[in-house]
């Protein structure tokens, strides 16, 4: 999908020092994955009143490196509805970004650069589905 596509988005957040993992303020591909079970979780609250539990990946492909202070939008949207199963797909976005060498400045990109996408699973048990499957 597009960054045009998504309706809102679902999370965006400052990528903090305490997120760095590697040399250079990289940050690690799973801090993505957190974000991506944050969303499903908002996801399966709105469609069943229930946080649910997130079986399986698909599919997870780190596309762009992720900063200390770079801000991330994070889409995700129900692609199909099971019984009990919800499969997902996700986008994350780096939408602010620092200057490299000018302690403080940060640029908005002009375009949102797309670091990470998957698709995945999650099950939300029969019993515990509070709302409607119309999502």
């Amino acid at each position: 999908m597009a960054y045009e596509d998504w309706d809102k988005p679902s999370i965006r957040i400052r990528i903090s020092e305490s997120d760095v993992h590697y040399a250079g303020g990289l940050v690690d591909g799973a801090k993505m994955m957190q974000l991506f079970g944050d969303v499903a979780t908002e996801l399966l609250i709105i469609s069943d009143g229930d946080e649910g539990l997130f079986r399986a990946y698909d599919t997870v492909e780190f596309l762009a490196p992720v900063h200390a202070g770079d801000y991330i939008e994070v889409y995700g949207k129900i692609k199909e509805l099971g019984k009990t199963s919800r499969k997902m797909y996700f986008e994350a976005y780096k939408v602010i970004a620092p200057v490299e060498g000018q302690t403080g400045a940060c640029d908005v990109l002009a375009k949102p650069l797309l670091v990470a996408e998957a698709s995945g699973t999650c099950v939300v048990p029969f019993e515990r589905q509070r709302k409607s499957q119309n999502v």
